[in-house]
């Protein structure tokens, strides 16, 4: 217990998520003196430093003798002085940092409340079980009584008196010193976190707009055409554009999804990340942009259909809707630029591996990037595709020269083979690279050797292709010219040789997921870990089976495509494929991060403790940020509505005439 009040101490964080105090340092808490326990944490020069430097500084631009107080900066109270703090850019950061700040000592004091009340639950099941000891065992009644007064569970003053002094700094700063006022905003309110607001209304009819694009889109672009017994958009020439794109939206949600799970289970994915608190997003906002991305893909996606079906007006060109996208999707991923600019830092460092040294986040990003071999791949194609002109081209046009550059050399057997191998030589360089640093070679060079087969994979598959035997290849022609039937023999060595090289590479992949990123797969503890951060251990078994089923067919996705591989996916099961491998690499950061923050289990850190992830949720917005207001959302929901019913009014009508007309004589 002693032990669990340190550890939630060490939790106060500043806005760069660093720890206030340290429990090997000077500043360690002294448990024989339960008032060390507020004194220590309310030492920090750096919790205390950040908030008086802030305030200095603003009144110094202000030139006002006036009192600056956090809790006007902050929006708490609504004086009307909200002109007064609009400095800029500056003034924004130190808005930010001071927000980050209090909703540190939130969560700290929460997390202090429920200790306590933890210590009430132990001390009331002890007392249970001392009752039914005296009831079974009369002849040592009344032996542990005194164990019982003297428990830390017991005697929970010091949690007590943190409790307190937490009050008293946050009505200080925050509240004028109103320790009442200073209670009632640091304890959590009845389902705070269900409280509905207007972001989540506006998420809620995007998604059904979304639902109902997916079903049209669905039924039109793929149903229908497979109904009439011709291609579906699949075929379609630019497809590969929206696939890319469409890949790179459902990365987003799953991002979404995973920032929702770690932060649940207090898997602190931010300070594993070294992210900057004060720029992470919470799932509701990310949810919020990718339903946008969503809706946005869905649209053109159906205007590029219809136009090359000519059901809709030809404006432009079909592969116009097709660049529409590829600029919008570019604008997504480069803005906001405070957002994005520590990710791509992140690509940049990770691309220039081994020359950087390689943190948890850069293996992180590599290892996404093994994942995303097709969609780089399409990458490929819709930069050729556009460079080509080809998109202006209309549909019917069959000429010759349309996409004839998919059949060169330099793009088939140069930059695809490329593509497929780079994300696994980045990988490979940083394990290099680690072991340069550590000097440790299990498990840095095991896991070079693990990319190193999947490399070997790749290779066979783009310049000695000898998985392409088949029966039709039974007779060859020799040197001379000469017709004769090629030996079995040979042709059942090479399969061999094929499936023992696919076979090897999947199941080391599959074997080191497991046993050294899950940190499972321990007969003692059930094949499981000793300690497990998700409730329910059944998760664990079928990620580990469902691993093992998508892991081999990641490997088979390293065939570069358009070979004639016996082994290869057909193309309308590309978009499949990425589809269920980014879904495989979600699920694989769920429990790589669990074991990262347990274990230390790559050495990134040079400490164990990873402090436990705090997050209130709806405290989690800065004020100064753009939100969705009330009469916005409830402006676009009826703006929607308008056009919904204005175009359905106008089918009606038009049918109705088209009617008509049939039937006059």
């Amino acid at each position: 217990l002693e032990q669990s009040v340190v550890d939630a101490a060490l939790a106060v964080q500043d806005g760069n998520g660093h720890s206030y105090a340290s429990a090997s340092g000077d500043d360690t808490m002294n448990l024989d003196d339960p008032s060390s326990y507020g004194s220590t944490c309310i030492r920090s020069k750096n919790l205390r430093s950040s908030i008086m430097n802030w305030a200095a500084r603003a009144k110094k631009k202000r030139n006002s003798t006036r009192r600056v107080n956090v809790v006007r900066v902050l929006g708490l109270v609504d004086d009307g002085s909200e002109s007064e703090h609009e400095d800029g850019y500056e003034g924004h950061m130190e808005l930010k940092e001071a927000d980050s700040i209090r909703r540190s000592l939130v969560d700290l004091y929460r997390g202090l409340k429920l200790l306590s009340n933890y210590t009430v639950i132990n001390y009331t099941g002890f007392v249970k079980i001392i009752k039914k000891h005296d009831k079974t065992l009369p002849g040592f009644k009344g032996q542990l009584a005194n164990f019982l007064d003297e428990t830390v569970f017991h005697r929970n003053k010091a949690i007590e008196l943190l409790i307190n002094r937490m009050e008293k700094v946050y009505a200080d700063w925050f509240c004028f010193g109103n320790v009442r006022e200073a209670q009632s905003k640091m304890l959590p309110k009845q389902g705070d976190i269900l409280e509905m607001d207007w972001t989540q209304l506006r998420l809620g009819y995007r998604l059904g707009m979304a639902a109902i694009l997916t079903i049209w889109v669905c039924w039109d672009c793929v149903w229908g055409m497979v109904k009439d017994g011709n291609s579906t958009i699949g075929g379609r020439e630019a497809f590969p554009v929206f696939r890319m794109s469409g890949c790179l939206i459902l990365l987003h949600w799953f991002w979404g999804i995973s920032v929702g799970y770690w932060t649940r289970y207090r898997i602190n994915y931010i300070y594993l990340f070294e992210f900057n608190p004060r720029f992470v997003r919470t799932p509701i906002m990310i949810f919020n942009d990718a339903v946008d991305e969503t809706l946005v893909f869905l649209v053109l996606m159906l205007l590029y259909y219809k136009a090359g079906a000519h059901d809709i007006p030809n404006i432009a060109p079909p592969g116009f809707y097709a660049l529409l996208l590829l600029l919008y999707t570019l604008k997504r991923l480069i803005f906001p630029l405070e957002v994005k600019k520590h990710l791509w830092l992140a690509i940049k460092e990770t691309l220039f591996a081994p020359v950087t040294p390689v943190t948890f986040y850069h293996s992180y990003v590599g290892d996404v990037f093994t994942s995303m071999v097709k969609v780089f791949q399409d990458m490929v194609w819709t930069l050729c595709y556009f460079a080509s002109g080809d998109f202006l081209l209309p549909s019917e046009d069959d000429s010759s020269s349309r996409n004839n550059w998919q059949q060169t050399i330099w793009y088939r057997n140069v930059i695809i083979p490329l593509v497929c191998l780079l994300p696994l030589w980045i990988r490979f360089a940083q394990c290099l690279r680690k072991y340069t640093d550590t000097g440790k070679r299990w498990p840095n060079l095991a896991n070079a050797t693990k990319y190193a087969m999947s490399q070997t994979v790749t290779l066979f598959g783009a310049f000695h292709p000898l998985y392409l035997m088949r029966e039709n290849d039974k007779y060859v022609y020799d040197e001379d010219g000469e017709l004769y039937e090629q030996s079995s023999a040979r042709f059942s060595l090479f399969q061999w040789f094929w499936l023992g090289l696919f076979l090897a590479s999947s199941l080391y992949s599959y074997c080191w997921d497991i046993y050294m990123d899950w940190g499972l797969g321990k007969p003692e503890h059930g094949f499981l870990g000793p300690r497990l951060m998700f409730p329910r251990r059944s998760a664990y078994y079928q990620a580990m089976f469902i691993d093992l089923f998508l892991r081999s067919m990641w490997v088979l996705s390293l065939i570069p495509p358009n070979t004639g591989a016996q082994f290869e996916f057909p193309s309308y099961l590309h978009a499949v494929t990425a589809a269920l491998e980014l879904f495989r690499r979600t699920m694989w950061g769920f429990f790589r991060l669990e074991h990262e923050h347990k274990s230390n289990a790559s050495g990134y850190r040079r400490v164990e403790f990873v402090p436990l992830h705090f997050s209130t949720e709806i405290e989690h917005k800065y004020k100064k940020d753009k939100e969705h207001k009330g009469a916005a959302v409830l402006g676009e929901v009826g703006a929607v509505t308008v056009v919904v019913i204005a175009v359905c009014a106008y089918s009606i009508t038009a049918a109705q005439k088209a009617t008509n007309d049939l039937a006059a004589p």
